[in-house]
């Protein structure tokens, strides 16, 4: 049964968790979510509105004598990544997520499962509602559309939040608690171009690059995973090259914040050159599963499917720019942190390309924890993309979270986890982008650490929560809120 999550501990959690995952909550499409958070606070009765930025905003006075303890906000994101397998019939946008327990995970059946950040939603509910919890006041903030470009954050309204902690519920690893992290800018390369005649003697192909493991692009791009853009594009500049083929079309990634899992291309090429192509794509599957073995052990899928002969293509020199930029374009690390070596510094995703019906679109995401490094691959990027004659534009850039090791609350909670758990937390930096720095930007006197429960593989279709994480993790909230300091 897929609701036999709600049997697990602690049940506030996993309950409310699994209501969220009957609620369609794709980023862009929140209207259902938000109805059932405002519907969720009424049952609970705490205060709850939704603000012009389409945040739901909770309030909780605090427990009868802890008036005086300063103010905590409670904050996670309502919105979710909708990946599926290609498979799955799943749709985003009226479907419930399908969970189910296998051994020590909680994963969801062909798609994303949403605990980024569900779970953190689901903690806030839980507190919201339970009346037995001891807390000075509670704010809540559950922002929108965070994966698409943190618009909830950005247009956040200044003087709604009242507190002077803020506990962001989005990190991924139990026992580590961030205290920074880096800032992120969309890259957008488009180009419009006037189509040409395909030769009605060519024939036509789909070439698919598929069955890579993606990921979260500031979790892991670290891990060196493939690209399926960056894979294809090595395919079709040979066949290009080599074998007289001709873009028509292509489609790769769909997730501006995730690696991109599948690409595929149709080609149009002489009839004549079908077999050596085939013989092209042979090597490429072997070079590319031996490139990847020990960080794509699933093993990489080239495919190739005849394909109904389009009446148009890609001009050739606007191809060959095209296919040149995609090349060229910086996909990964950039630079790790010189102080800290194991910590990313600056990396680009080529996450998205369009190509077809005379419109060419690539977007990229790029983050850096240095200003200057962002403004550098940004200029990177906008070089390689300029020389293929293309407009780049940016958008949605957010600012990196300084670091601030003597918070008051990190302090606290590390002494709540040795006291409870017996072992000391961990202090880390982020490369993933947290909301915390435009809330920041708004709130500049927040003392701000973020926590939870362990996750591995967000933005994917292997996206997991570690069940046994999440008690201690709801064990340690419980504490804090207790022992939050007076004013």
């Amino acid at each position: 049964m897929n609701n036999e999550i709600q049997n697990l501990k602690p049940e506030c959690i996993w309950r409310n968790f699994y209501k969220l995952t009957q609620v369609p909550r794709p980023s862009g499409h929140l209207e259902k979510i938000q109805q059932f958070l405002l519907d969720f606070a009424q049952q609970a009765g705490v205060y709850a509105v939704k603000d012009p930025a389409g945040n739901i905003h909770m309030r909780k006075p605090a427990t009868p004598g802890m008036e005086n303890r300063k103010g905590i906000i409670l904050q996670a994101h309502m919105d979710m990544v909708p990946q599926k397998t290609p498979e799955s019939t799943h749709n985003f946008e009226t479907d419930p997520i399908e969970p189910w327990i296998d051994g020590e995970w909680v994963k969801a059946r062909g798609t994303t499962l949403g605990a980024d950040n569900g779970l953190g939603v689901a903690s806030i509910m839980a507190i919201m509602e339970d009346k037995t919890l001891k807390h000075g006041p509670i704010d809540a903030l559950i922002t929108a559309d965070e994966e698409t470009g943190m618009y909830g954050a950005n247009d956040l309204p200044e003087g709604e939040l009242q507190g002077d902690i803020l506990l962001n519920l989005d990190s991924e690893h139990w026992g580590k608690f961030v205290i920074g992290s880096a800032g992120g800018i969309d890259v957008t390369a488009t180009l419009d171009y006037k189509e040409v005649d395909t030769d009605p003697e060519d024939a036509a192909v789909r070439v698919t690059v598929k069955g890579l493991r993606g990921g979260h692009s500031g979790l892991e791009i670290n891990e060196g995973r493939g690209n399926a853009n960056k894979l294809l594009v090595q395919i079709v500049r040979e066949a290009i090259e080599e074998l007289d083929a001709r873009l028509a079309s292509w489609h790769g990634g769909n997730m501006r914040n995730a690696i991109p899992f599948k690409a595929e291309a149709v080609l149009t090429l002489p009839k004549d050159n079908l077999p050596e192509l085939a013989q092209q794509l042979d090597e490429w599957r072997a070079t590319f599963n031996d490139e990847f073995k020990l960080i794509e052990p699933q093993g990489i899928e080239v495919l190739c499917e005849k394909a109904e002969l389009p009446k148009t293509e890609v001009p050739e020199e606007i191809q060959d720019n095209l296919v040149d930029a995609i090349f060229a374009c910086h996909d990964g690390v950039v630079r790790y942190i010189p102080a800290y070596p194991n910590v990313v510094e600056t990396s680009s995703n080529l996450a998205i390309i369009d190509i077809e019906a005379g419109h060419a679109a690539i977007k990229i995401l790029a983050r850096s924890s240095r200003e200057d490094m962002k403004d550098y691959i940004v200029g990177t990027l906008q070089s390689c993309f300029s020389m293929a004659g293309m407009k780049v534009e940016t958008a949605g850039s957010y600012g990196g979270w300084d670091p601030n090791p003597q918070s008051e609350v990190l302090h606290l909670l590390l002494k709540e986890y040795k006291e409870l758990f017996g072992q000391d937390g961990i202090i880390q930096v982020d490369h993933a982008g947290l909301e915390c720095s435009v809330i920041l930007g708004k709130y500049p006197h927040l003392d701000v650490v973020s926590l939870g429960p362990t996750m591995k593989s967000p933005h994917t279709t292997t996206e997991r929560a570690l069940i046994a994480t999440v008690a201690p993790f709801w064990q340690l909230l419980k504490k804090t809120l207790e022992d939050v300091p007076e004013k």
